[in-house]
């Protein structure tokens, strides 16, 4: 492995010791949900290893599958990696994205009975940040790149607000249409309880009617 090979590995380890894990079984899927704005690049960043740091973790079948699905729950990648790895994919709708793995357990059984530990970091926008920037000796190089990375925030933070903006607009919507059911029920309610108690007297004064009463 050649020095930039082992510079993105540092790179990635890094990176995975700030993210969030959980566990997987045997041939179990699990996954997380994303609010992704549109037209938006997210890079995710994975490693795979047991609980148990004593396992065995040299496997060369131990790997995860990793699928994307967009709000519609079409599939916008689907791809099987190594025990760490990155993956990226660029959303074509605003809303949820569900993002699962599954390990490959039939092929490592001397994990059949280990619990596994997924580590991942999802980032999102074009340009991530780079943890060697800061020791590179071209100031201009940094600054340009900072300046890169502080734009491509800024379209993040754009996208973001214009996306709680239409889930606003959709709940305000929604607010309203049941709200005008709620209150077209409340007068059907209204109605059948007047004609019931109309109906009720009508019968009641035939009925004295009938006996004589009145």
């Amino acid at each position: 492995m050649g020095l930039r090979g082992i510079s993105c590995l540092l790179q990635c380890y890094l990176m995975l010791a700030a993210a969030m894990y959980f566990d997987l079984g045997e041939q179990e899927e699990k996954c997380i949900i994303e609010e992704i704005p549109e037209d938006m690049l997210v890079n995710g960043y994975f490693l795979l290893e047991p609980w148990d740091k004593k396992a065995r973790t040299n496997s060369p079948h131990l790997g995860v599958t990793v699928q994307v699905r967009d709000p519609n729950h079409e599939i916008l990648m689907s791809k099987r990696y190594g025990k760490f790895g990155k993956f990226t994919f660029t959303s074509h709708a605003s809303g949820q994205h569900f993002l699962c793995f599954q390990t490959n357990s039939t092929k490592f059984s001397v994990f059949a009975e280990e619990r596994l530990k997924l580590h991942l970091d999802v980032q999102m926008g074009e340009h991530t940040i780079d943890h060697n920037t800061g020791n590179t000796k071209d100031n201009l190089q940094t600054l340009e790149y900072s300046l890169r990375h502080l734009i491509d925030q800024m379209v993040y933070i754009t996208r973001q607000q214009d996306y709680q903006r239409e889930k606003e607009e959709t709940f305000r919507q929604i607010s309203e249409g049941a709200n005008d059911k709620v209150l077209w029920w409340a007068v059907v309610q209204t109605s059948v309880l007047l004609f019931v108690g109309f109906w009720q007297m009508k019968r009641l004064k035939d009925f004295f009617i009938a006996k004589k009463l009145v």
